[in-house]
């Protein structure tokens, strides 16, 4: 109610608090959607100044002088806008060479044509005509922001390998940190040389599905730990929560901690989730329940059970549902595939790997650390070797 005439309210406590809160939060909001914008311009911008010099070098025969001459009297003409130096516009003619070479587009309609249909999604590939799929890559395109466009050129192999990333990137608005990250951990061979094991398309909706399928990997790298012996899982829980830097970076970006040991009562019982995260861009919380040892067909069960209090009893209105990763140090993906065909909620099995693994075709062919040890030894000193 409105103060009474002639007396001043006080504007500090928490009512002024939580409304300076909600005004951050809305400048924040406008800054990053005008960031947003700013980028997709931006890339667009080159993306057309590419395509133009490749398109008059095409109709005009013009050499690779005319790629110097432009960036010169860009600059010329613009003294006060960055980005117009030679080496950035040679990176706006590859980026397009790349994105509209025939080998990228048939792989960009190999996928949409395997992606299940949504609402506003470019129309089938096999139905789609030449300017629909143009479209469809200039929107791939200028998603991503233009320094991790030029950080991705020149690593990938393959165009399969490019839109694996420039999809994950625009998806969940990785850094390009994380996506360097990611490159070197050799996210896009891992996602197709190991089958994920989970239950997200039965579980959950398509499109929800799909999301979820992308966040999880299929292993998970944790030699940064440095264990290189056997552990009690509530000890693999301590380093992980030590490092929990380094293992959000390997799970992923958007995944956010929540807690370990995450308290659930049901009557006078409780129960415990070994680490609990919530994922800022699905929406959802995430369970991981941890196994020092292979996988077995009643972890299901139990994570199934969590995932039901989780929802029931700490799921935000508007948050999806709650999914489950069960984390093993092996697992066998027939039995994983049985053993969550009944189960309702999303659940996902995963592998972890401590130690780095040697290629098969160095097995047995390299010196034990014992060999190494004596062969420097032999090479030292006489008065160095005790």
């Amino acid at each position: 109610m409105p103060a009474p005439a002639g007396i001043r309210p006080s504007i500090t406590g928490r009512t002024y608090e939580r409304f300076l809160a909600e005004l951050r939060n809305r400048v924040e909001a406008a800054r990053v959607s005008a960031a947003r914008a700013v980028s997709h311009e931006l890339v667009a911008l080159y993306w057309d100044i590419g395509g133009a010099i490749v398109e008059k070098q095409r109709e005009q025969g013009w050499g690779d002088a005319v790629v110097e001459k432009v960036a010169a009297d860009l600059r010329r003409y613009f003294p006060g806008m960055a980005g117009f130096s030679e080496a950035n516009v040679w990176r706006m003619r590859q980026l397009y060479l790349v994105c509209a070479a025939e080998e990228f587009l048939a792989q960009l309609v190999r996928e949409l044509e395997s992606r299940p249909a949504t609402a506003g999604a470019v129309a089938p590939a096999r139905r789609a005509k030449r300017p629909i799929l143009a479209q469809a890559v200039r929107e791939l395109v200028t998603a991503v922001p233009w320094g991790h466009h030029v950080l991705l050129l020149g690593r990938t192999e393959s165009p399969a390998e490019l839109i694996y990333y420039l999809r994950a990137t625009a998806r969940f608005g990785w850094s390009r940190n994380v996506l360097l990250n990611q490159i070197k951990a050799r996210a896009f061979e891992r996602s197709r040389r190991e089958g994920k094991s989970h239950n997200f398309p039965v579980a959950l909706p398509a499109h929800f599905a799909e999301q979820a399928a992308e966040a999880l990997k299929s292993s998970y790298n944790l030699e940064f730990l440095g264990l290189g012996r056997a552990v009690r899982e509530r000890e693999l829980e301590d380093r992980l929560v030590e490092r929990l830097r380094d293992f959000i970076l390997e799970l992923g970006y958007g995944f956010c901690f929540v807690g370990r040991q995450h308290r659930l009562a049901l009557g006078k019982k409780e129960y415990f989730v070994d680490l609990l995260f919530y994922h800022r861009f699905l929406k959802t919380l995430v369970a991981i329940d941890l196994k020092v040892g292979p996988f077995e067909p009643e972890f299901t069960g139990k994570m199934d059970f969590y995932l039901n209090l989780l929802n029931d009893r700490e799921r935000a209105p508007d948050d999806r549902p709650s999914i489950g990763i069960i984390l093993c140090a092996e697992k066998d993906s027939l039995e994983v595939e049985y053993a969550l065909r009944t189960k309702g909620n999303p659940i996902g099995v995963a592998e972890y790997r401590l130690q780095p693994s040697l290629p098969a075709e160095f097995k047995g062919k390299l010196p034990t650390v014992r060999q190494l040890t004596e062969a420097i030894r032999s090479m030292l000193p006489a008065g160095a070797k005790a």
